[in-house]
């Protein structure tokens, strides 16, 4: 198992509890939480059950979904000890009450865990899925203190709008929440380690531009390709596995994927993101609430990243996927192009690429960079920072600013290397003109730190003092 050792412990004293349990388990597609779950509980479940995918091409438009689903949960209540005598329910409360009836014959005093595997599958329209839920959950798991219910889902907005945050009958009902986040750097690198592959830091890198910390994603990677190479076998061509991921990923976790796919490539048209407003000029939105309801999908799936860029008090949304960012700008209209990231790779529009892909990890990292800088216990603030020109002023903009309360300002430069970076007098004189005109922007209300974020350091030479700090991939492996 790579990393996840918080979330072990957290299950561990939850289930070590002598009360019953409901724990949710949510994150992105593809991020590993069936298999955390299964690897914590060893696959000994006194029930279990998967729902039916939206997008299994098996489903019977003439049964519907809602058949579909009932259906395959008679089976897994069958394959965990239902007596064949039982029909298949016709609603969701039958259902449930066959659930109750199986554990009650299982019930020896010990845990009795219940692993529900993609519950907003479950909950299709005029189902009545959750009435039936909450019904089970309130009259029989938390009247059971050997209960331990554990739902997983990918659909983050709806575990957050119905288990989460419900106002009705299960709130306050969940006694653990488990957001389970991407692979770091750390863990990426420990991945690719035990799995026998030669990939160093600079590769391993690359891999997080185009695929995130998602294991999913990352396991595809074969061993003795290089990453150009692994690149075009994941993604381009007929026979890709992931040539289609990008509509599976919103057809799975959302009710209405194609006006968030809408959102997600206005989006991916500027860096810095958009404001609400300016979102619903390039979509030609309403202002209502329909859009934040879209909006907060979105950052709710860890897709999209509101904030608030240094000096303004706008917030604004950035698209911080990195697979969805890779798929639009390069995937999406190449993929039939087998050897496209190969014939690319050394082109100066992938350098170009490489560098602001760089940046997005740095942004991934930040918790490494501040403990880089002996500021991890600092409360911050941290975003990118674009000042417009003026008559008197040229514009400029800064990767990252980190906003410290202990009266600091961090100028991050971040810059993706095959060597160490050098900087030459004219970069230099950059350099300063950035901190002269923080300075006087922020009317020296702190002062300013250099900081250079790089692969492989800095080359000392007469103008590498304008940093006065280095950030290494050491440092973002850690």
């Amino acid at each position: 198992m790579i990393g996840r050792k918080r979330e072990f412990e957290l299950l561990q004293e939850a289930i070590d509890k002598q009360r019953a349990q409901i724990i949710t388990v949510y994150g992105r597609r593809r991020v590993g939480k069936t298999f955390l779950v299964n690897e914590f509980f060893r696959n000994k479940y006194a029930f279990k059950h998967t729902a039916v995918s939206p997008l299994d091409k098996n489903n019977n438009p003439k049964r519907g979904i809602l058949k579909t689903q009932l259906q395959e949960f008679h089976y897994s209540l069958r394959s965990y000890g239902l007596s064949s005598q039982e029909q298949v329910p016709v609603n969701w409360s039958s259902a449930f009450h066959l659930l109750q009836q199986l554990l009650e014959s299982k019930d020896d005093g010990s845990n009795m865990v219940i692993f529900i595997d993609e519950l907003p599958w479950m909950d299709t329209p005029r189902s009545n899925f959750m009435l039936a839920f909450e019904h089970f959950c309130n009259d029989w798991v938390l009247a059971h203190k050997n209960a331990k219910l554990v739902v997983c889902g990918s659909a983050t907005s709806w575990i957050l709008d119905k288990l989460l945050n419900n106002k009705g009958g299960l709130y306050g009902r969940v006694t653990l929440p488990i957001a389970v986040e991407p692979f770091t750097l750390w863990e990426c690198r420990e991945f690719f380690r035990v799995g026998g592959y030669a990939m160093d830091e600079y590769d391993i890198v690359q891999a997080y531009m185009a695929f995130g910390g998602i294991p999913y994603y990352l396991d595809m990677f074969r061993r003795g390709l290089s990453v150009p190479q692994n690149f075009d076998a994941i993604l381009y061509g007929w026979q890709a596995p992931l040539r289609d991921e990008f509509d599976k990923l919103f057809a799975s976790q959302f009710a209405n994927p194609e006006q968030l796919q809408d959102i997600v490539t206005i989006l991916a048209g500027k860096r810095s993101g958009y404001t609400r407003e300016e979102i619903v000029c390039k979509g030609d939105y309403s202002s209502g609430g329909g859009l934040t309801r879209q909006l907060n999908a979105l950052v709710n799936s860890t897709i999209v990243t509101p904030y608030i860029p240094f000096g303004e008090h706008v917030v604004k949304y950035r698209l911080t996927d990195p697979f969805c960012v890779f798929y639009i700008k390069h995937v999406k209209d190449n993929r039939d192009a087998t050897t496209y990231w190969q014939s690319y790779y050394n082109s100066p529009a992938a350098a170009n690429w490489a560098g602001h892909a760089f940046e997005d990890v740095c942004f991934a990292h930040i918790r490494q960079i501040k403990r880089a800088l002996g500021i991890g216990d600092v409360i911050t603030r941290e975003s990118s920072w674009i000042v417009p020109g003026s008559e008197n002023s040229k514009g400029m903009q800064i990767d990252l600013v980190i906003d410290r309360d202990d009266r600091k300002i961090c100028l991050c430069e971040m810059k993706f290397r095959q060597g160490m970076f050098s900087v030459d007098r004219d970069y230099a004189t950059k350099i300063q003109q950035r901190i002269s005109r923080t300075m006087e922007l922020t009317k020296q209300a702190k002062p300013i730190i250099s900081v250079l974020i790089t692969t492989y350091g800095l080359q000392r030479n007469d103008y590498s003092g304008k940093f006065q700090r280095v950030i290494t991939l050491e440092d973002l492996f850690q």
